[in-house]
């Protein structure tokens, strides 16, 4: 048997977000490999193991990967929602390129990012323009957070925010707010998406000036709207042309 490594996004929690792709890729695989609580969410069956690790053991689970299927094995390293959005894809890339032999075999599947799931839960924010930004500083400056963040403003994006507020850093997320109410005004349209597609989902919609550090934790994603976003009954949406178009 040849070896591989697919990288395969999980979706945002629910099981039937996961794709048939996925699916059909942990059905074959003799390894997975990823985050422990990810892992958790894969059934164990006979002739398949599981090697969960550490939030921050991302090239130390690449490595572990690559090497696995240069024996020959069928690998899947598991990310939440897409692998290529602030998730595992980079870091496989990453060790690959520290590595002399190249040529593994290696796939990518997609999967439902949790800012998507989020946006659909309420309508569709993101149906403009829009960008992502990682609130974490784990793997950047936050200076250079804040510079990214007041750029997306100040260009009138729909913003989603990944990772908004730790028990580590619990202070930066005011400073995100304090910045958006500098940059878009106190009666902007924002979304507190938490653990959406599980048990514990929880949408919150308000304003600027309503919203409040504690509204958002790790298992959070933060929406928030350009100046056109508005709700329409209990929905919010972000028109598709910019008016006087």
């Amino acid at each position: 048997m040849s070896g591989r490594v697919t990288v395969a996004g999980l979706g945002p929690g629910a099981t039937d977000l996961v794709t048939p792709e996925v699916w059909a890729a942990l059905a074959e695989a003799t390894d997975v490999v990823g985050y422990a609580p990810y892992v958790a969410r894969i059934t164990p069956r006979s002739g398949l193991r599981l090697h969960g690790s550490d939030n921050r053991a991302e090239l130390d689970r690449a490595h572990l990967a690559l090497d696995l299927a240069a024996e020959g094995l069928r690998v899947v390293i598991v990310s939440s929602g897409d692998p290529g959005v602030f998730a595992m894809a980079s870091a496989l890339f990453e060790a690959l390129e520290a590595r002399t032999d190249q040529q593994t075999d290696i796939r990518i599947l997609p999967g439902i990012t949790a800012m998507l799931a989020a946006a659909a839960r309420a309508g569709a924010p993101l149906g403009h323009d829009f960008c992502a930004i990682n609130l974490s500083d784990n793997l950047k400056p936050f200076a250079l957070i804040e510079q990214r963040l007041r750029h997306a403003a100040r260009g009138d994006f729909a913003m989603g925010f990944y990772n908004p507020r730790s028990a580590s850093r619990p202070h930066q997320f005011s400073r995100v707010l304090d910045i958006l109410r500098e940059e878009c005004g106190p009666e902007r349209m924002i979304i507190f998406a938490r653990a959406v597609s599980t048990l514990d989902e929880a949408l919150r919609i308000t304003t600027l000036a309503e919203a409040r550090p504690e509204m958002a934790d790790m298992r959070t994603v933060v929406l928030v709207g350009n100046a056109a976003t508005r709700r329409v009954g209990n929905w919010v949406y972000t028109p598709r042309s910019v008016e006087g178009v």
